[in-house]
């Protein structure tokens, strides 16, 4: 007994709908891994551009991430030792045997003759570095030059504990919190992660700025697309089965 057209068309109308979303997903994967390998080539192309001066504190408020997030900047003036931040971190990529070993990050105060202050993230220091007398040598005294990214707050994560300032436990780079712990009034709403290269005495050490931001779109898109082709291949196997059968 064959079934009705009427019968057919409910299941077939189901099967083309869920068929176009699967390729609709699969292509807006497409795009958005366009839209990123753009990014991540505009970020690079700030990250290694020659370093500009730091905005003039009168620009901060008209600072955006989308825009000005990583670019190369150079600021002189002397580093606040006293009024160092340690930021909970993991080693990442670049920091030899201390890829992947808790420790942190040294964020300083640099004092500048010209403007706020602005809080750079001098690198990576090991736990057992965490004190300043361990690192008497990475303690540069004197007017320097500082380049490095601009980089915005870290945004908050499920992952990452919010900054306790109260008990001086901080596992974000949020340069409000800090400058707020540390009484650095004005100072700049961004931090400056500094190039790579170590202070005298090997720390802190700084890895620079690494742009290894997550592209699985393809592998995304090819998932989607593959559903698709499924349920193409499980429709043409029932019909075909039917149709062997004589309920085709």
């Amino acid at each position: 007994m064959t079934r009705s057209k009427g019968g057919v068309l409910l299941p077939m109308t189901v099967v083309l709908c869920a068929f176009a979303i699967l390729v609709g997903l699969g292509t807006w994967q497409l795009q958005r891994r366009a839209w990123e390998l753009d990014l991540i080539q505009r970020i690079e192309a700030r990250v290694h551009a020659p370093a500009a001066p730091v905005p003039p504190a009168a620009d901060w408020p008209g600072l955006d991430r989308e825009r000005d997030e990583y670019r190369h900047l150079a600021a002189r003036g002397t580093f606040d030792h006293a009024r160092e931040t340690l930021v909970y971190t993991v080693g990442g990529k670049g920091l030899g045997p201390y890829e992947g070993a808790p420790g942190f990050l040294v964020i300083t105060p640099l004092m500048r003759a010209d403007g706020p202050p602005i809080l750079v993230n001098r690198g990576f220091v090991p736990v057992d570095r965490r004190d300043p007398k361990t690192r008497a040598e990475g303690e540069v005294s004197g007017e320097v030059e500082v380049t490095g990214a601009l980089r915005f707050p870290e945004e908050a994560s499920y992952f990452v504990p919010a900054n306790d300032p109260a008990h001086n436990a901080f596992y974000r780079r949020d340069p409000a919190d800090i400058a707020a712990a540390r009484g650095l009034a004005g100072a700049a709403p961004f931090i400056i992660d500094q190039d790579a290269g170590a202070a005298p005495g090997g720390f802190p050490m700084s890895a620079g700025t690494r742009v290894d931001l997550p592209n699985r779109h393809l592998e995304y898109a090819l998932t989607w697309y593959g559903l698709a082709a499924t349920l193409l291949g499980v429709v043409a196997a029932v019909v075909i089965s039917r149709r062997r059968r004589g309920q085709g």
